[in-house]
């Protein structure tokens, strides 16, 4: 039963997200807010509703080690599985941006994130402002260093047509789709892992933290096949830079998050650092700002050794 609700739970996520997804933009062409700066913040925002509504149930109740590893195994997964496998179907051309501002802000915000649960083995509420207000920096310079003719294939123009009317109800669909997905993932999570005799960590940096990859897996998937622009490494490291700031960031702002499971600290982070840290060498040798099918495979081959290690250890 509690795969059903586990994948039930996921399911809805996937519903709620895409409909929140739909509702801000449509809203942000109201505001007559730019493609650009909508790709940027609200799509960003919209898409880590998922992992923060994990989070947050987690954290309410009683499970702070799943909201952790929720995040630190969705940014493994974002790089050794979706960046991975995407590469292996089709090479991805690399923006020089890359390295001066999306990969040292990702390394930034991980290290601080390292730093703040090594301490004191908390992740406190000011801890967590730091967080979110670094990312909203972040994004300031983010805006006023991209030029306002920047096309962002995020972005649908059609959504600029909706009515309130149906925006008002995808947002009402996507948030009731977001809460009890987000109820019936924890729940089962915790059932799985005390029903199989392993850790509520171990469930949530594999099984929910692939779970919760699969939709950006499966469109960066079919992009590839279709021969079209597959993924963006910026977007996939935003991803990774939203998950702590604004998933943990917020969070912690309604509830202190404690390390409860020793491997966190001992095991998980550290990966999670390191597949943040092997991108900046891999993009680089031999063929500059290129990611071909055979680092696509290192990455996606460490993933699996990830994967090993946490289920089989």
């Amino acid at each position: 039963m509690s795969i059903v609700y586990i994948i039930l739970g996921l399911f809805l996520l996937v519903v709620g997200g895409e409909f929140l997804v739909r509702s801000s933009v449509g809203l942000s062409f109201k505001l007559n807010l730019s493609k650009m700066v909508i790709g940027m913040t609200v799509v960003s925002f919209a898409t880590s509703a998922p992992e923060l509504l994990v989070s947050l149930q987690a954290a309410m109740d009683g499970s702070p080690a799943i909201a952790l590893n929720n995040v630190i195994g969705s940014n493994i997964a974002n790089i050794g599985l979706v960046l991975g496998i995407t590469a292996i179907i089709v090479p991805i051309i690399v923006s020089k941006d890359f390295y001066k501002l999306n990969w040292p802000v990702m390394m930034v915000f991980s290290l601080f994130l390292f730093y703040f649960l090594k301490n004191d083995g908390f992740l406190t509420r000011i801890e967590g402002l730091s967080l979110f207000l670094g990312l909203i920096l972040f994004l300031v310079i983010l805006v006023k260093s991209t030029q306002e003719e920047e096309e962002n294939d995020e972005v649908d123009d059609k959504l600029a047509t909706v009515g309130y009317s149906k925006i008002l109800f995808w947002l009402a669909i996507g948030g009731l789709a977001l809460y009890f997905g987000s109820e019936f993932l924890v729940d089962g999570a915790k059932t799985l892992a005390k029903s199989a005799g392993v850790s509520e960590g171990v469930i949530s940096i594999t099984m929910i933290a692939i779970g919760t990859s699969v939709p950006e897996l499966a469109a960066s998937v079919i992009a590839a096949v279709k021969g079209e622009k597959a993924i963006s490494l910026g977007n996939l490291i935003g991803s990774n830079i939203f998950n702590i700031a604004s998933v943990l960031g917020l969070t912690s702002l309604v509830k202190d998050i404690p390390v409860t499971e020793p491997q966190i600290l001992e095991r998980d982070i550290f990966w999670m650092l390191g597949f943040a840290f092997m991108i900046l060498p891999i993009v680089f040798m031999p063929k500059q700002f290129r990611l071909d099918r055979i680092k696509g495979l290192v990455l996606f081959l460490s993933y699996v050794a990830f994967i090993y290690l946490v289920a089989f250890k």
